[in-house]
């Protein structure tokens, strides 16, 4: 690696980042840093022009949300790999906002370019909602367009990814642009109201924190006629490493997040994991484990926990728990509950609206200028890279350092993209560590 690309993104980068984000935490602003001067901007009531690129579930809801958050916003664009995706979700947002929502079909755009088709359209903003797979790419070019960005969670699956984001977003500082990351719970003002308490010290200094995502498994779609192997693995992309970076990355990441949340975004040094695959057995499951368990170990000694897994016909739990020196703090994400015992009693009383929409209603003031610009991107990476560093773990079956995983030259995926042949990845073994080419060489 090259010594700029060091420089940029050691963890002495992520710790001085991160007390400069808990003194905004401590002063009531947003979670998010905000910065006063800003560019690129829809004064006014201009019509913002939004580009949708991905157009599943997620990103169909985050177009709403955006539709919502500023009456002068509009569909403008989208793109997605898949034609029936995109009708689909045009389709919803057409009866739901009428000609706000109006893509006429020139603007309309499918396959593996449509991103950059979005981008080139003539869009204010654009939504980056496919498979986190292609996150750093997308974002790439996002930021080339000067477009700003809302990236939904994870940002990358690897390392290679990571640095490829934070690369890109020092360009993105340089041109004033927004950057919103999709982990909403930081958004969520209950949890805001709680993080910032124990940021001014309601439970003294934190030392430990244990998180769950304990859920089913999410859904397949069996293999139809005509579907080539990139097809098939595209529709089932939440079970393929090299897509989604496992269910630890791609679901629970949400649940690590509020470990990075609650230790101010101080990275740890290491991560130590177990994980496996026990009931995972139809192909459209691909290769991702169904449990993980991670221990993050930190410079001051303190040590935290993360326990996910996704199994039919078992205990579901969604909970933080906080261990500090002088109090602890139970937060529950489902309730919502939130409530610290110790020097410092309190619980949660207040207006608790959707976070998503949260995310979007700030996120179009800072578009229009009504509120600082919105830089999400050393809080968000540092725990997409959490996420990562306990998948390496696991899969290898050996403890892997902060650096070592930022540092890391593993890509995970193809080299290009066609809908054509690609082998499906065979299931890492711990204590066998191989490459993701070595991987699909197996599984073929």
């Amino acid at each position: 690696m090259n010594e700029q690309i060091h420089d940029a993104v050691t963890r002495r980068t992520f710790v001085h980042g991160a007390t400069v984000a808990v003194g905004a935490l401590a002063t009531g602003c947003a979670t998010s840093k905000h910065i006063k001067s800003a560019g690129s901007l829809v004064p006014g009531d201009a019509p913002i022009r939004i580009g949708l690129i991905g157009c599943g579930g997620r990103g169909t809801g985050a177009a709403s949300q955006a539709l919502k958050a500023d009456p002068g916003v509009v569909l403008y664009a989208m793109g997605d790999a898949f034609p029936d995706r995109l009708t689909s979700s045009h389709s919803h947002l057409e009866k739901q906002f009428s000609d706000r929502a109006d893509v006429p079909e020139a603007r309309q755009f499918t396959g593996f370019d449509a991103y950059q088709k979005v981008i080139d359209s003539d869009v204010d903003m654009v939504i980056l909602t496919t498979p986190p797979h292609f996150r750093p790419q997308h974002f790439k070019a996002a930021v080339a367009g000067g477009k700003h960005i809302f990236m939904e969670k994870p940002m990358a699956v690897d390392g290679t990814g990571v640095r490829s984001v934070l690369d890109d977003a020092k360009i993105a500082r340089d041109k004033n642009l927004n950057v919103m990351g999709g982990f909403c719970w930081r958004y969520n003002l209950p949890n805001r109201a709680c993080y910032k308490r124990i940021h001014n010290g309601a439970i003294g200094d934190v030392t430990c924190v244990h998180s769950t995502y304990l859920t089913a498994p999410l859904g397949t779609k069996p293999r139809q006629e005509g579907w080539s192997d990139m097809e098939w693995q595209l529709r089932n992309w939440q079970h393929f490493n090299w897509l989604s970076g496992d269910h630890i990355a791609e679901q629970a990441c949400h649940a690590i997040d509020k470990i990075n949340w609650a230790k101010g975004d101080v990275p740890p040094a290491k991560a130590i994991s177990l994980g496996g695959r026990q009931m995972r057995v139809s192909p459209e499951s691909g290769n991702v484990y169904d449990h993980f368990s991670v221990m993050y170990v930190y410079d001051d000694g303190s040590r935290c926990f993360h326990d996910c897994r996704q199994m039919p016909g078992c205990w579901n739990d969604n909970t933080e728990y906080l261990i500090g020196t002088h109090g602890n703090c139970y937060v529950n994400s489902w309730g919502p509950n939130q409530e610290i015992k110790g020097s410092h009693p309190w619980s949660y009383e207040g207006p608790n609206p959707n976070m998503y929409q949260v995310e979007h209603d700030e996120l179009f003031q800072a578009i229009r200028g009504t509120r600082g610009r919105i830089d999400d991107v050393d809080q968000m990476m540092g725990s997409t890279l959490m996420a990562i560093m306990g998948r390496m773990s696991a899969y290898s079956g050996q403890p892997v350092e902060w650096d070592e995983a930022m540092e890391s030259e593993e890509r995970l995926g193809p080299a290009s993209y066609t809908l054509g042949d690609l082998p499906t990845p065979s299931v890492s073994v711990p204590g066998n560590v191989v490459s993701w080419n070595e991987l699909t060489t197996a599984g073929a």
